[in-house]
């Protein structure tokens, strides 16, 4: 019997800018290209989540709502996507799951069609609430498990997950390969393995940063993967996913090679060679090639480019490769952890730390917070005399508990504030206030610098970590997703 053949999602309108140049494309670089990427027939369109919710406000003045419901018009026979970082939202934090229902429905009500959930430390009572948000606004809930290599990162565990994701409600499961480590073989049983074990249609999404991406899509499907998400070069390969046109190549002569207009992909690329062109100064060499120290270290593509420039600020540019060294370190410690947005600016920064000033003699507040439990259970256990140190020196235990039943419902007094402010108190503004307020503000209030664009950062970015005032509690503030901590929260000793 002739099987389907396999669908591609396309990601060029945000994960493909975000991977290569930054988060800086502007919806109006992209509304030329829409039309054409709508008579395509993909599965989906990326167009939103992630860190562009941020980016439009943070550095393009643009408000990402009235994106989403531009590009829905510009492109509305093709479902659109976005990533949702669980409970976080799009932020580094947790949130009640009144704002995060009041999110969900404000986004499928400017026609959001299908939500990506994942929760960084594979938490599956951090993808609960949204998946029931998501399918009580009749949209499809997909299930993310991210993926990444340790220990207790075993085939059989990420089946037993996929079990549990399953079981929460959701319409289809993801192999979310943030830093592009799947190798073909393992992509294999794992799609084989989720098909068989939950019956759930499967998207495998991978960055082609090791360049392994292209060829564990060919292997997964081969296993019957149903989607697999591809962009369009120059946003694409590299720290990117692999080129649409390049994939075709490498499944043509398959029973299940998909059928999409050469001539409108190559057309659409020359559209998207000028707009990498335009934004030239948030592009970089060092994304778009392969980087095989990405299977040692993990470390998604875009994070390690900015990494080079973070290293620099801290006059410790030298010390790149120690500090990739001690990544694995912290991550044992931490639980073995996968680095995704927002552990690994967690574990980047620690890791720095931990080169700069010796092991554990200064902590970052969100380090100390995933130790607590406050970003979910660890996957594995984290590391006993670190943590009754921290526990010691902080005073807190840690917590099993799931942090967003810990939080208030804010919805009421969100929209109180915007009130005050003279803003709109809709579920949109009040969202965006929850998670963005300064940038909000700038946004609704826009000042005659409100719309320079920001230096070059290139998303996600590594926390930045500014020096103290002599006489400072703390020896260092670290910024991280717009929120600021004291480093020196404790002070261990060796």
């Amino acid at each position: 019997m002739k099987t389907a053949p396999v669908v591609f999602n396309n990601t060029v309108l945000r994960d493909g800018h975000q991977s290569l140049a930054a988060t800086r494309m502007t919806t109006a670089q992209m509304l030329p290209a829409c039309a054409e990427l709508d008579s395509l027939g993909f599965g989906a369109l990326e167009t939103w989540g992630g860190a562009t919710i941020d980016s439009c406000l943070r550095y393009l003045g643009e408000n990402p709502f009235e994106r989403l419901g531009t590009l829905k018009k510009a492109a509305p026979k093709t479902p659109q996507m976005m990533l949702l970082r669980g409970q976080n939202i799009v932020q580094y934090t947790s949130f009640p799951d009144d704002v995060f229902e009041a999110f969900v429905a404000a986004t499928a009500a400017r026609g959001l069609d299908m939500f990506r959930v994942f929760d960084a430390l594979n938490d599956v009572r951090n993808l609960g609430t949204a998946i029931r948000a998501v399918k009580k606004a009749g949209r499809h809930a997909q299930g993310a498990i991210c993926y990444t290599i340790s220990p207790v990162h075993t085939v059989a565990n990420f089946l037993k997950l996929a079990d549990t994701i399953a079981a929460l409600g959701c319409d289809s499961i993801c192999i979310k390969d943030m830093a592009g480590l799947i190798q073909p073989e393992i992509a294999r049983a794992l799609v084989k393995g989720i098909k068989e074990r939950t019956k759930l249609p499967v998207v495998l999404h991978s960055h082609d940063t090791a360049g392994l991406a292209a060829a564990s899509y060919h292997a997964a499907t081969q296993a019957g993967v149903d989607w697999i998400d591809t962009s369009i070069a120059p946003f694409a390969n590299g720290t990117g996913q692999p080129d649409t046109l390049r994939m075709l190549a490498v499944l043509e002569g398959l029973e299940r090679c998909p059928t999409y207009d050469r001539a409108t992909l190559i057309s659409l690329g020359k559209h998207f060679e000028k707009v990498y062109t335009e934004l030239s100064k948030f592009t970089s060499p060092a994304n778009e090639r392969t980087d095989t120290a990405t299977l040692i270290y993990q470390v998604p593509g875009g994070m390690l480019s900015n990494f080079r420039n973070q290293l620099k600020e801290q006059k410790m540019d030298g010390q790149l490769e120690a500090v990739l060294a001690e990544i694995p370190y912290v991550r044992e410690c931490l639980g073995w952890i996968p680095l995704v947005t927002p552990t690994s600016q967690i574990v980047g920064t620690q890791a720095m730390l931990n080169v700069k000033f010796g092991r554990w003699k200064n902590i970052a507040q969100p380090t100390v917070d995933v130790l607590l439990g406050k970003y979910g259970a660890t996957p594995g256990e984290v590391d006993a005399d670190l943590l009754a140190a921290v526990e010691k020196k902080s005073g807190q235990k840690r917590s099993a508990e799931r942090q967003a039943d810990l939080l208030t419902p804010r919805m009421p007094k969100l929209k109180e504030e915007l009130r005050a402010k003279g803003f709109p108190d809709t579920d949109e503004m009040a969202v965006l206030h929850a998670m963005f307020p300064q940038e909000l503000d700038k946004l609704l209030k826009p000042t005659p610098t409100s719309a320079e664009i920001a230096p070059v950062r290139i998303a996600p970015p590594v926390a930045a970590l500014h020096p103290q005032p002599a006489g400072s509690s703390a020896h260092y503030s670290l910024t991280l997703g717009g929120h600021t901590y004291p480093v020196a929260v404790e002070e261990l000793g060796s």
